[in-house]
Parts: structure tokens; C-alpha cells; sequence
């Protein structure tokens, strides 16, 4: 890498397998979330997710990159944990459910951080419509972080002190 389009590629790609991996896990955690509200939000964010992924591939053909995923080993080591702390816990109910909460937020803020990042680059680069469309996609993972930290906070954490 020697270019600022150059880190925006390579971070466009970082993002595009992270969003592949996240997808998986929450999918998983939806599967087992025994709150319905909660089962309901990272499905609608799964899809979502999936979603970022279609614009990543699209931003990435717009640059005349190669189309190709570069291994994302942050949000190997997030899934990892989101596995390990909910998904292969021994927890049920609104435990378990407040596990999934945290390990999904911790899943978010990779991806606020990732395309927080493409967005500056996109801006610095000139391409204000990548920029906008990034934008867009940081307002949507920023609003379904926030609705996670409402329902830990109006009732999942609660009824997890039973």
C-alpha cells in the first residue's frame, strides 16, 4: 500500500469479510435470543448487515479494485468472543439474552469504527457519493446499537438479576 485509495481498498475489503463474519453470528444469536424483541432486532440487522456487505462489493467495484475479501482477524477475535461469551455459554433466558446484547454491541462498534474510517477516506478521495452511502450505512448500524443499549437497559439487564 502506498496510496490513501489504496488504505480505503483495503479497508472497503477488510470490511466485506467482517460483514461476513458478523452476519453468521448474528444470525446464530437471533437463533437463540429468548426475547423476542431481541431475536426480532438482529434478524432485521442481519439483513443489514448482509446489505453493507452488497454496498461494500459495489463501492469496491467502483474503485476498479480487486474483488476480493482481505481476512478480517479483528472480527475473528469479536466472533470468537460473541461465541465463547453467549452463543457456547451455559446461560438461558434473560441472561443469556443480556450476553447477547453486550457481544453484539462490542460486534457494532467494529463496524462503526471500520466504516467511520472508509467514510474519511471516501471524503478525503473525493468520492462524496461513497462518502454519503457510507454515511447512511454508519447511521444504521449507530441506530441498531442504540436500540440494543435501550433493551438492556429497560428490561433485559433487569430481569436478568432474578
Amino acid at each position: 500500500m502506498t496510496t490513501l485509495k489504496d488504505l480505503y481498498t483495503e479497508e472497503l475489503q477488510d470490511l466485506w469479510s467482517a460483514n461476513d463474519q458478523m452476519s453468521d453470528v448474528v444470525s446464530a444469536m437471533a437463533d437463540k435470543a429468548s426475547d423476542s424483541k431481541l431475536a426480532d432486532r438482529l434478524s432485521s440487522a442481519k439483513d443489514g448487515i448482509d446489505q453493507h456487505t452488497r454496498l461494500l462489493k459495489s463501492l469496491l467495484n467502483d474503485t476498479d479494485a480487486e474483488m476480493k475479501k482481505e481476512h478480517c482477524k479483528g472480527m475473528e477475535g469479536l466472533v470468537k468472543e460473541a461465541r465463547k461469551h453467549a452463543l457456547d455459554s451455559d446461560m438461558s433466558g434473560a441472561a443469556l439474552d443480556v450476553a447477547i446484547i453486550a457481544q453484539y454491541q462490542r460486534l457494532c462498534h467494529y463496524g462503526i469504527a471500520g466504516f467511520g474510517t472508509a467514510k474519511a477516506f471516501a471524503e478525503a478521495l473525493g468520492q462524496d457519493d461513497a462518502a454519503q452511502k457510507l454515511d447512511q450505512a454508519l447511521d444504521k448500524i449507530y441506530g441498531s446499537d442504540d436500540f440494543m443499549t435501550e433493551l438492556a437497559e429497560r428490561s433485559r439487564n433487569l430481569d436478568a438479576m432474578v
